[in-house]
């Protein structure tokens, strides 16, 4: 069996980068880290997971990205694999979207730009303990 994957998305490859170096130093090869640039490519990207039977346990998203917007995957993510935790990385002012994406997909968590690493290790495992709970 595959291990679990931890999935990133935002349209700043330096930031992808920067999380997935932050993940891999705390959590080592536990995982695989998909980095996704835009919310279509992560869609893809969970499409051909699911297909293969490899587990999705967190994902990390931008709220403000081209085309559609961290807010709008997480809850199309939500509708279609509500377990999944759904953490979204955002701005000042990203009020609204924080709204929407609690009422209508559970968010778990989200982190303000610019993160510290303690803060996205501590939320990345709160949300890894709740995957394994619902297991």
């Amino acid at each position: 069996m595959s291990k679990p994957v931890i999935l990133c998305v935002d349209d700043d490859i330096s930031v992808l980068e920067s999380i997935k170096t932050q993940l891999k130093s705390s959590f080592g090869n536990k995982y695989y880290y998909e980095l996704a640039e835009n919310a279509i490519d992560a869609l893809e990207i969970l499409k051909e997971l699911i297909e293969k039977n490899i587990q999705v346990m967190v994902i990390v998203s931008d709220s403000l990205m081209p085309g559609m917007k961290g807010d709008e995957l997480l809850v199309c993510i939500h509708e279609q694999f509500p377990n999944i935790v759904k953490v979204m990385l955002i701005g000042q002012g990203q009020e609204a979207a924080i709204a929407r994406v609690q009422k209508e997909a559970n968010l778990d968590s989200c982190l303000y730009k610019p993160w510290l690493q303690s803060e996205l290790i501590e939320t990345i495992s709160s949300g890894l303990k709740i995957t394994e709970y619902n297991e």
